[in-house]
């Protein structure tokens, strides 16, 4: 079944959603605040993945506030009123739990595998770092360096440059065209206090989803949940209701109205590019199809450009396409990586095999191929609790609606040979960009 999420509802705590694949069970609560609670209790397991999602990312950041959601992710780990940053990683250490987080560019997410029975120090550690993170002045000018350190870590990387250069190049102005990370420039330059700002306006009780999978019991999870962010003085009291989500009308303000031919130098042995487009918004109906049609263009070994540019020509060890999703836009591309002498004619064979693919669309041999792939790739990932923790996460915030298991393999298999002719055709007519890295002249 498709269970639709209400922002505000499902009022009394603990109502039941659906019944999860292999005698799972999700359960969805709104707390006084708006804090939302998802969970998905996993029969026999004993561990348990714990994520706590705030719906803010790059594209949310404000002038003088850019670079501060990198930032946060960062600081909430180095102490709180009640713990030191040895403090936190010590309580993950002596558990053998793991904690990490990661930032996106509509949200972040600080989350803990740990045993079960610890599942509950881990919602005391998570909640403390969201509510009461200190952002000592001291503790972020030390990480000012560690940042600035890993963006030069990835501009070393020439596909990490391609793929940063290729979104910006497609999305141009737009605030989802910002690097998620920031830039040296704007990490230098933000202030502590507009760190602290861009803290204290987004995370709030109204913007939080919990979202815990494995071994939880719901009841208790909410309880532990209201205990821990009480304890770190959020006020969770009448019908507020959860911050709306992002508007499903395409945005494209900002987004160039032409392609855009760019070529950034690097001295590396192998020249990295992207030929690609605007793509689908997240919730675009046509995801699905989209997903088959990624399958058979550069999703795995006998998709076409593996076949064509790497096993039939030699010209590439690595190629393949891809496709992000975000509200109202998103992009979809075509990668390979060459020597340089060999770019041009890889250049144009990404060209083509997206025009041949708008143009006759794929064999029947091609979409049962790449629906079997799908099929097998969505089954496999969902069978661990971080997987399930984050199709929870992300049903809440950016779909607002969760299907279940069988219902997303219903929706893949039900993808015609002729929705993905349309879809490439659509793709294919758009603004086409192509981005080079390498050891080019000016």
């Amino acid at each position: 079944m498709t269970w639709h999420l209400p922002l505000a509802g499902a009022g009394e705590p603990g109502a039941e959603l659906t019944a999860g694949q292999d005698g799972a069970t999700i359960r969805r609560s709104v707390l006084p605040g708006g804090v939302r609670v998802l969970s998905e209790h996993m029969p026999g397991l004993r561990s348990a993945t714990v994520g706590a999602w705030v719906g803010v990312g790059s594209r949310d950041e404000s002038d003088g506030h850019f670079g501060s959601t990198h930032f946060l992710e960062h600081l909430l780990f180095k102490g709180t009123a009640r713990r030191s940053a040895m403090d936190i990683a010590e309580a993950f250490d002596a558990v053998g739990g793991e904690a990490n987080a990661a930032t996106g560019k509509e949200h972040t997410c600080y989350y803990a595998r740990v045993l079960d029975s610890d599942l509950p120090m881990a919602v005391d550690v998570i909640a403390d770092m969201v509510t009461s993170a200190r952002l000592d002045e001291a503790e972020l000018e030390t990480e000012r360096g560690v940042i600035l350190e890993e963006l030069a870590m990835n501009d070393d990387d020439p596909a990490d440059v391609v793929h940063e250069q290729f979104t910006q190049a497609v999305l141009g102005s737009h605030p989802l065209g910002r690097p998620i990370g920031g830039t040296p420039e704007t990490i230098r330059a933000v202030p502590r206090d507009a760190v602290w700002e861009h803290y204290r306006w987004h995370y709030r009780p109204e913007t939080l989803v919990v979202a815990a999978a494995g071994g939880v019991d719901h009841d208790a999870l909410v309880a532990q949940v209201t205990e821990q962010l009480t304890a770190g003085g959020w006020v969770l009291e009448g019908s507020v209701a959860p911050r709306a989500r992002r508007d499903e009308v395409d945005d494209l303000v900002g987004v160039p109205q032409e392609g855009l031919e760019l070529t950034v130098r690097r001295s590396v042995e192998q020249a990295n590019v992207i030929v690609g487009s605007t793509g689908l918004a997240a919730t675009d109906e046509r995801r699905f199809a989209l997903s088959v049609l990624n399958a058979a263009l550069g999703g795995g070994m006998s998709s076409r450009l593996f076949q064509e540019i790497r096993e039939r020509r030699g010209l590439a060890y690595s190629t393949y396409s891809f496709a992000s999703g975000h509200g109202g836009v998103g992009t979809f591309g075509l990668y390979a990586g060459c020597t340089p002498a060999k770019v041009d004619v890889v250049t144009k064979l990404l060209h083509e095999e997206l025009e041949r693919l708008a143009e006759g669309g794929i064999t029947p041999a091609e979409l049962e191929r790449s629906v079997g792939q799908l099929q097998g790739g969505l089954v496999l990932g969902l069978e661990d609790s971080g997987s399930r923790m984050s199709r929870l996460g992300k049903a809440e915030l950016v779909h607002g609606e969760l299907l279940s298991l069988e219902e997303s393999l219903e929706r893949i298999r039900a993808v015609t040979a002729q929705d993905v002719r349309e879809l490439a055709a659509d793709l294919a007519s758009r603004p086409r960009s192509v981005v080079r890295v390498g050891p080019f002249g000016d």
